[in-house]
């Protein structure tokens, strides 16, 4: 994760002694916390307001724009538990005799390794028909807007997809002699640099921009899980699937379906997506979270579209609008008061 020198601070235990509130705060605040060298140089800004009485105890720059990073996750976790419900949509389908026509929703959820239990997965692989899927629906790209363009191969900066899988991730264990590779639709797109001890562990993993060829640049002594986020597409999406399922799948966004007669798959609980999300500051979650809320608000996926949405509605009366552009905070063009 990437975090902005933006600082939330919080002045409790204050003890008042003759005079006001506020007073108290602003003299705690110059004696304790601009004067600290941690915060002479930085652009800081901070509100504490009381809901019970309607009234600022403190306020310093809170009128000013910060880069929020992953306080970003804060509107984008709102959004999803207002509108998401209590279970997540796996998927949109209709299936006849000859296959299964899928329309995506965004979930990250997908056969990612936080989850044991994937009834979109069990549901295709009983099945045994042909799958179909349509990401006509898909209207953004893999990386945000204003995102670092060397972060590409980052654990932190996995690519957005319609329909993600595996957490659009490559995952590395063992030592470089016995690599244990999941998925192993990877397996023969591992390089390694000449001259490396095959009995350590893979250190840096550096994948090439459009291509998903992985290079290991250096090892470790200390067992590690290397995560390494993969290139999608339309085309490995089917190649994973098909690896995965063993069966006939179709990738298209063409295909303009008629919505009656669709059934819904649930996949898991929504906070056991949101948990994680900000727990660790999940930035694919975070992204994949927005993408969602706006399949199911607008029918499409759109970052941009759900993101000037939600800003004329739910928060039409926040007192400046802030400018909002991704869903983790992973972009610098955020700028929130």
């Amino acid at each position: 994760m990437k975090y902005s020198s933006f600082y939330t601070l919080i002045i409790s235990a204050l003890t008042f002694v003759g005079c006001s509130v506020s007073k108290q705060l602003n003299r705690d605040a110059n004696k304790n916390v601009f004067t600290n060298a941690a915060f002479v140089s930085a652009h800081v800004g901070i509100s504490i307001y009381e809901p019970a009485t309607g009234k600022y105890w403190y306020s310093h720059q809170a009128d000013k724009y910060f880069v929020p990073a992953s306080n970003t996750k804060l509107v984008t976790c709102y959004a999803a538990m207002k509108y998401l419900g209590d279970s997540l949509v796996g998927m949109h389908y209709a299936e006849n005799d000859q296959n299964i026509l899928i329309t995506p929703s965004g979930d990250p959820t997908f056969l990612h390794p936080d989850f044991a239990h994937h009834p979109v997965y069990d549901f295709l692989k009983n099945s045994k028909k042909p799958v179909v899927i349509n990401t006509l629906a898909w209207q953004a790209e893999r990386w945000g807007s204003g995102w670092s363009w060397d972060d590409y191969s980052d654990d932190y900066a996995a690519e957005r997809s319609p329909m993600p899988v595996y957490g659009n991730v490559m995952h590395l264990r063992g030592h470089l002699n016995n690599l244990n590779v999941s998925p192993g639709f990877f397996v023969n797109s591992i390089k390694v640099e000449p001259g490396l001890d095959n009995n350590l562990f893979p250190g840096n993993v550096k994948r090439h921009m459009t291509e998903n060829i992985f290079t290991i640049s250096n090892v470790r002594s200390t067992p590690h899980i290397t995560e390494t986020p993969f290139f999608t597409g339309n085309d490995l999406l089917q190649g994973l699937l098909y690896d995965t399922l063993h069966q006939t799948i179709i990738v298209t966004n063409t295909i303009r379906s008629n919505a009656e007669g669709k059934k819904v798959m649930y996949s898991q609980p929504t906070d056991s997506m949101l948990k994680p999300l900000m727990h660790r500051s999940d930035n694919f979650f975070a992204e994949q979270t927005l993408l969602m809320v706006s399949d199911k608000l607008l029918g499409v996926m759109n970052d941009e579209k759900i993101i000037d949405t939600l800003l004329k509605t739910d928060f039409a009366d926040l007192p400046q609008k802030p400018y909002w552009v991704d869903g983790s905070g992973l972009s610098h063009y955020n700028l929130f008061s």
